[in-house]
């Protein structure tokens, strides 16, 4: 079977589980976000040590997965998360270089690589959850208990998986834009010593489509569905600010491979490559659009 032929099936299977997952949220959620997170920490760490550096693959990958599932518990109401909690855990990683690794194992490289892991994996994916419950939906959907009100949604859309996947949206319309116009007009290269195939014209192509997706977007379905409104040059905002988002975040994963000098992060996911491949843009957005969605909507009145 060609390369193309297993991404178009992969698709099919995968898109339509994706779209349910983010729809129901609560445990489901926080299991594909635990299973992406641990799989994308294991591939940074083969990536780290095809650089040169040793982290702490098993104390990472853990942490990774088990992140997500205490954010889950945090929501459900059964583990208060304080800061202090994330600093005994990225000391006790510390502490471990001492034994694991000692003078001779490079301990600055191995503490730094390993925690950077975790944080760049589990840290910015479970932002996906935040979004799914983000305080301006919360009050109409609540975890664990999918009774939700009729009124601010129709067709029993739960309002904040509606709320997640208008990020994930603008992120794909961003992608698809950057590729075609990318490919159509070529010209200037962006950063080449970084991604040699990305092209300015291909990063306002992205922009732009961002910007048009978001703005249709809020209109046709976060107005309907979650009850929530967007002025004209926010919606707008929104799409420019996470098309820039998923652009570093791919640049940024390019650079990571580049050092490492491996082409894919890995051959996890059937004619996709790996789950970096994948969620690369995402990792830059999801915190991103938390932190705007806290700002720009406003309630629909009706």
């Amino acid at each position: 079977m060609s390369e193309l032929a297993l991404r178009i099936l992969f698709s099919i299977v995968a898109a339509p589980l994706a779209l349910w997952i983010v729809l129901v949220g609560g445990a489901p959620l926080a299991v594909l976000l635990a299973v992406v997170s641990a799989l994308g920490a294991w591939e940074f760490f083969r990536i780290a040590r095809a650089s040169g550096h040793r982290p702490l693959d098993d104390v990472g990958i853990a942490l990774a997965g088990l992140l997500p599932l205490v954010v889950h518990a945090h929501y459900l109401g059964l583990v208060a998360l304080r800061p202090a909690l994330f600093a005994v855990v990225a000391l006790a990683v510390l502490a471990a270089t001492i034994w694991l690794r000692g003078v001779d194992g490079h301990p600055l490289g191995s503490a730094a690589t390993s925690l950077l892991g975790v944080v760049y994996t589990a840290g910015m994916l479970s932002f996906g959850y935040a979004i799914r419950y983000h305080d301006v939906v919360r009050g109409y959907d609540v975890v664990g208990a999918h009774q939700l009100p009729a009124g601010p949604f129709t067709l029993g859309v739960p309002p904040g998986g509606v709320l997640l996947i208008f990020p994930l949206v603008v992120t794909w319309a961003s992608d698809i834009g950057a590729f075609f116009v990318g490919r159509a007009i070529g010209g200037r290269k962006l950063i080449p010593s970084v991604s040699p195939g990305k092209t300015v014209a291909g990063a306002v192509g992205g922009l732009v489509a961002s910007m048009l997706v978001a703005w249709a977007f809020a209109r046709g379905v976060l107005v309907p569905f979650a009850n929530l409104g967007f002025t004209p040059w926010g919606a707008v905002a929104f799409g420019a600010l996470i098309s820039l988002a998923a652009q570093i975040g791919d640049l940024f994963e390019s650079l990571l491979k580049r050092e490492g000098r491996v082409k894919d992060s890995s051959h996890i996911i059937p004619g996709h490559g790996g789950i970096l491949d994948r969620f690369d843009s995402l990792i830059f957005v999801l915190p991103l659009a938390y932190l705007l969605l806290g700002w720009l909507p406003v309630p629909v009145i009706r």
